[in-house]
């Protein structure tokens, strides 16, 4: 079952997403984003050292790297 977030100002479910995305100089970095609806990509558990917030404006959630 994919990782879903309810937005606390608008009440909708968004679900985690993950995509692998080659850099110019070559790296391979994970994208991550919230989408309304599962589509391919669609991550089970939330990426270890990571956390959700809500933006207090627009509601809409993401994902932030935990500070040591």
């Amino acid at each position: 079952m994919a990782y879903t977030v309810k937005s606390k100002k608008s009440g909708k479910n968004y679900i985690l997403h993950g995509r692998k995305q080659v850099l110019k100089g070559g790296q391979t970095v994970t994208l991550y984003f919230f989408a309304g609806e599962a589509k391919e990509g669609a991550l089970d558990a939330l990426p270890e050292g990571y956390e959700v917030s809500e933006n207090v404006s627009t509601g809409l959630p993401l994902l932030k790297k935990i500070k040591k």
